[in-house]
This record gives structure tokens, sequence and C-alpha cells, in this order.
């Protein structure tokens, strides 16, 4: 996720030279990236500055073993943006005592491409001034939204953080139910890949007409699509199955909160 975030930033026109990347163990990808755009990656730590914006970017369980090297850089005046799932505000300031402005995101993996879709809450101690630099790196990548209550970012991992896999999901369930119906296997994934990516292609153009009014206007009464509906609208269908998997994903995101 943090390297979706950075090459989104990037792309967006944010100067390589303003960026440190401190991983222990970077990907080749990462390794690459910062190479390729002279990034800082893993100065000496004793050497850094508290910065303007520290951006933690690390896997929930992690926390506990990273934040005696971050602390020294989560300064008063820093503002800590955290993309952890599961770790509250209070999780962060009892690991980086120094920091006042604090800051929960939860961005998706399509800020890489301009189209992330993000919401997040701030402690009360982060600054108007703080709060618009994080709305202007997370609206950099996509759609930002502030929360006005931090119990709520858990629903946001379970909708738009954790929603592009569900996407993903189907369409290798549209394919999958294509080779079924007797297609290539080539030819389903082309067409389950291109129908999602027009259909989502029609939401983004057409931001005042609902899904709902997109869906009637696909099916017929009577028609192939409606049949397809009464099946994947039926009380065991879609609706109730993407209800259960959004809860077992807030539910978990809960857990990570230790």
């Amino acid at each position: 996720m943090g390297e979706a975030l950075l090459r989104g930033w990037l792309a967006g026109g944010l100067a390589p030279a303003r960026v440190t990347i401190i991983e222990p163990k970077p990907s080749p990808a990462i390794a690459a990236l910062a190479a390729e755009r002279r990034i800082a990656l893993n100065p000496p730590l004793a050497g850094l500055a508290a910065p303007d914006v520290l951006f933690l970017a690390i896997k929930p369980q992690t926390l506990e073993a990273a934040a005696p090297d971050l602390a020294p850089l989560a300064g008063a005046d820093t503002l800590v943006i955290s993309i952890l799932a599961g770790k509250r505000i209070a999780d962060l300031k009892a690991r980086l005592p120094k920091a006042r402005a604090l800051a929960r995101v939860m961005p998706n993996t399509p800020a890489a491409v301009g189209r992330g879709a993000a919401a997040g809450f701030a402690s009360p101690a982060t600054s108007a001034r703080q709060r618009q630099w994080a709305q202007s790196l997370m609206g950099a990548v996509g759609q930002f939204d502030w929360l006005a209550d931090e119990v709520l970012i858990d629903s946001v991992t379970a909708i738009s953080g954790s929603g592009p896999a569900y996407v993903f999901a189907l369409v290798e369930a549209m394919a999958e139910a294509g080779v079924k119906l007797g297609l290539p296997a080539e030819l389903a994934t082309k067409l389950a890949r291109a129908t999602v990516e027009g259909a989502g292609e029609l939401l983004h153009r057409e931001p005042a007409v609902t899904a709902a009014k997109l869906r009637e206007n696909v099916t017929s009464p009577g028609g192939t699509t409606a049949a397809a509906l009464a099946v994947l609208r039926a009380p065991d269908g879609y609706p109730a199955l993407l209800a259960k998997a959004a809860a077992a994903a807030r539910d978990r995101a809960r857990e990570l909160a230790g």
C-alpha cells in the first residue's frame, strides 16, 4: 500500500528529494523505485530530523518492533499519518509519545493510478494546516473524506480498504463462470475484466447517476439480466454475502487493535 501511494504521489508531481523511505527489508520494487527516482532509502536514522509528515505504511503487527526507531522522528510538530488497520490513535500515541498530531487514514491500492478511495480521522491536536496536509496527500491520489468518529475507520477498511480485492474476486468468479458455460478461459477472462473496467468507468463518468439506476438501465423486465439478478439478489445472494464479508473484514480490523 505504501508503494502504491508513493507511486501515486510521484506521478502527481511530488518531488523525490522531499521523500525518505525507511524500510529495513525493501522489496525489489521499492529498491528499484528509489534508485530510479533518486529517493533516499534507509539513511542513518540518527542523522534525520523530525519531518513535517511521518507516514506509517507498515503491517499492524510490526508496530511494536518498529516504534523505538520511529519514535525519535515523530516530533511535537510532526504530523503522523498511519494506514495501520486496527491500530488506534491511542495505540500510536503510546508508542510515539512526542507526537501530538496523529491521523489515521484507510486508503486502497487504486491510489497508485490516482483513483483511490480513502477516509480518515485526526486527533484533536492536529492543526487545520496539518489536516490540510493529510487531505492534500490523500486527495492527490483519489477521493478523500474526514470521519467524525475514529471507530468508523474499521468500517472504511471493510468497504474501500479491502474493497478492490472484492472486485478482483468478482472478475475471477465471472471468468470461472464463463468457462463453465463453455467459453475458452482466455476469452472468459478478457470479457470479465473488460466488463468490470467498463462498468467502473460508467460509474466514474456519471457521478450524478446512482448505481441502482445504472443497474436498472441494464435490466430489461423478464430479460437475461433480470434472470441473473434474481439469483444474485436472493436472500442468501450477493448483498447478504457482501455484508457478511465486510463484517468479517471490520471484525478483523478490530482484532488487530490488540
